[in-house]
């Protein structure tokens, strides 16, 4: 009769799996389908404003007297606009702007927001009054009174100072949550030990503050992104935005303003106002299956 060794016991013994919080967040993510399907939408409209060139061969912003309000075409898919653009053609470098907008303010927001928000949080004292304050004031300022007085004091609005405009009025939410997060960890042992070592402040910073901190600036960060987005189409659609001929999703649904179009050409301003939805939920859905992968909650196994 055969004895089962302790090796034997410990073989047969169910092995456990110790996962870091982040793998445990990438495995929680991708069990989220409404994010993977957030990923595929978004992919699909990146590749659609790269690969523009290829999709259409119509100029987006060259007009033509004889082609103005032309009805859905083999040639002109989407019809033409009021000017006589191929609106397929604004719709796919449309998104080139859109997107670049939405994601260039987006990290324009968080650079400062990351950084004010860390330095208020981790230091404390005046410095956390000063910026505090400075963040008291622009929030107190209504976010499209104070964006659209700026672009209006300008002469020309470029992408880049309409990026600019955008992130110096949004930044202080960020910032707050920043602070609230680097305001609770400020005492935690593991920092305590840190500086007690002789840790440099940016060492302690960057080393143990912000990967403690990524998960909700991650999940802030898509959802600004989404929130860019939706800012720039409303300011574009009353005229204060990206000015024409250069094509946004937000210039070509300002093109329903018109009641004749709205009524009698849906291909110029429909086509822009879906890629702004499915956009936006995409981005929302993948900011909401980040926001479950990295709570806390939910990492208890």
């Amino acid at each position: 009769m055969k004895t089962n060794t302790m090796e034997d016991v410990q073989d047969t013994s169910p092995k456990k799996d110790y996962l870091s919080p982040f793998q445990l967040a990438r495995r929680r993510f991708f069990k989220n389908k409404l994010a993977i399907a957030g990923i595929i939408v978004l992919i699909i409209f990146v590749l659609a404003a790269i690969f523009a060139p290829l999709l259409t061969e119509h100029d987006p912003t060259k007009g033509d007297l004889m082609l103005i309000e032309k009805p859905p075409s083999a040639e002109h898919i989407l019809g033409t606009d009021s000017s006589g653009r191929d609106n397929f053609a604004r719709l796919v470098y449309g998104a080139r702007i859109s997107l670049t907008v939405g994601f260039s303010a987006m990290l324009f927001t968080l650079i400062i927001g990351v950084i004010t928000g860390a330095v208020a949080g981790y230091y404390g004292g005046k410095v956390d009054n000063i910026i505090m304050r400075a963040a008291d004031l622009v929030l107190a300022l209504p976010f499209l009174v104070l964006a659209l007085t700026i672009i209006a004091i300008l002469e020309k609005v470029t992408v880049g100072i309409f990026v600019t405009v955008i992130a110096i009025t949004a930044w202080p939410t960020l910032t707050r949550i920043v602070r609230g997060t680097f305001l609770s960890l400020r005492e935690q042992e593991f920092i305590l030990g840190a500086k007690a070592i002789g840790a440099s402040d940016m060492r302690i910073i960057f080393k143990h503050f912000i990967p403690n901190a990524i998960g909700p600036i991650i999940v802030n960060a898509t959802l600004l992104m989404a929130t860019m987005i939706i800012i720039e189409s409303g300011l574009s659609f009353i005229g204060m935005g990206i000015p024409q001929p250069t094509p946004t999703w937000g210039n070509m649904i300002s093109e329903a303003q018109n009641l004749r179009i709205l009524r009698d050409h849906p291909g110029a301003w429909i086509p822009p106002g879906l890629a702004i939805l499915f956009t936006v939920l995409a981005i929302n859905f993948i900011g909401d299956g980040l926001r479950d992968a990295f709570d806390p909650k939910s990492n208890r196994r």
